[in-house]
């Protein structure tokens, strides 16, 4: 489990996020394409699953986590 972060059991391995990576849609950057992304999109998914695994509610999140309506 490398990446950046607190390091819980439901993070994905970098094997698993490889995996994962490529079915997110494409970052929207440049001047009329939107904004830059605040969060890593795999801090993201990494506090979806720890949710589904833990079954905390979306506010009970651990603070190293993005924000809980962002990961909402």
């Amino acid at each position: 489990m490398s990446g950046v972060g607190g390091g819980y059991p439901s993070d994905l391995a970098d094997e698993q996020w490889a995996l994962v990576e490529p079915l997110l849609p494409p970052a929207r950057v440049g001047p009329k394409g939107g904004r830059r992304e605040k969060h890593p999109r795999r801090r993201i998914v990494d506090a979806i699953f720890y949710v589904v695994r833990t079954g905390c509610a979306w506010r009970q999140l651990p603070k190293d986590f993005p924000p809980w309506p962002t990961v909402y």
